[in-house]
């Protein structure tokens, strides 16, 4: 017997909602501006979360990317590929099933992701992330 494929997208793990999370609490702990993370379920086969925010300065789009990369990786999760840390004007940390872009405040505005995304839900920014530190 051949089960029939389903018409709902596969929800999503609560480690990786959880996970999303984390890197979200991550980075305002360590003062990014405009933290949002938009759920792709059914709006995108490439990952389930994306995670975006702003630093300040370059300097400080690259110290939140190393943040995060060195926070994740001590509850055991490290990125599958990372970009931009050496520029610090885009950072971008995939993790899969999630994938996490790091602005300098002009780019953020240029490539507008959000807007791009218009179809993705915002997911709000929970407590319960918290609980790893």
């Amino acid at each position: 017997m051949v089960a029939s494929p389903s018409t709902h997208p596969d929800p999503v793990s609560p480690a990786i909602a959880d996970l999303a999370q984390r890197a979200a609490v991550i980075l305002l702990d360590n003062k990014a501006n405009d933290v949002v993370i938009l759920g792709l379920t059914g709006v995108s086969d490439m990952t389930d979360y994306f995670i975006i925010a702003s630093g300040t300065s370059d300097t400080h789009v690259r110290a939140l990317g190393e943040h995060v990369t060195e926070a994740l990786k001590k509850d055991g999760t490290s990125p599958h590929h990372v970009e931009g840390v050496t520029q610090g004007r885009w950072v971008l940390l995939d993790y899969v099933d999630f994938v996490v872009h790091l602005f300098h405040p002009t780019l953020r505005s240029f490539y507008q992701l959000q807007r791009l995304w218009n179809d993705a839900t915002v997911v709000p920014i929970t407590a319960p992330a918290v609980r790893g530190r």
